[in-house]
């Protein structure tokens, strides 16, 4: 990932509508959820629900595919795992020791790290 395309993944991550809509299509992952689906679980009108697809698309961070009537928004796998990696590919280089990065928490507040 280059620093240009996680600049562009974090601004669109950077408002609070398209946040929750990413967080919720990480939860259906890897099949995604309908426009209708995602509009309906999280009280986001359709017009507005389609400017903020088309922001988190443009940063490669989600997917569309027709199928019938209906479209379905996908997560991009690759593409979070490609900036989690950036975000962290330099981690403890300073200090010269292996980093013990720690797994993702499931909703819990990780406990502040002792120094």
């Amino acid at each position: 990932m280059t620093t240009p395309n996680a600049i562009d993944a974090l601004a669109a991550l950077a408002q609070e509508s398209r946040l929750a809509i990413f967080r919720l299509l990480i939860e259906h992952a890897p099949d995604g959820l309908a426009v209708g689906a995602i509009g309906e679980a999280l009280g986001v009108p359709s017009a507005t629900l389609s400017f903020h697809l088309k922001e988190l698309a443009h940063a490669g961070l989600v997917s569309s595919r027709q199928a019938g009537r209906f479209i379905y928004y996908s997560p991009v796998l690759g593409t979070v795992n490609d900036l989690v990696g950036f975000l962290t590919e330099n981690c403890c280089a300073a200090s010269g020791s292996v980093c013990a990065t720690p797994a993702p928490s499931r909703g819990k507040r990780a406990a502040p790290r002792s120094r």
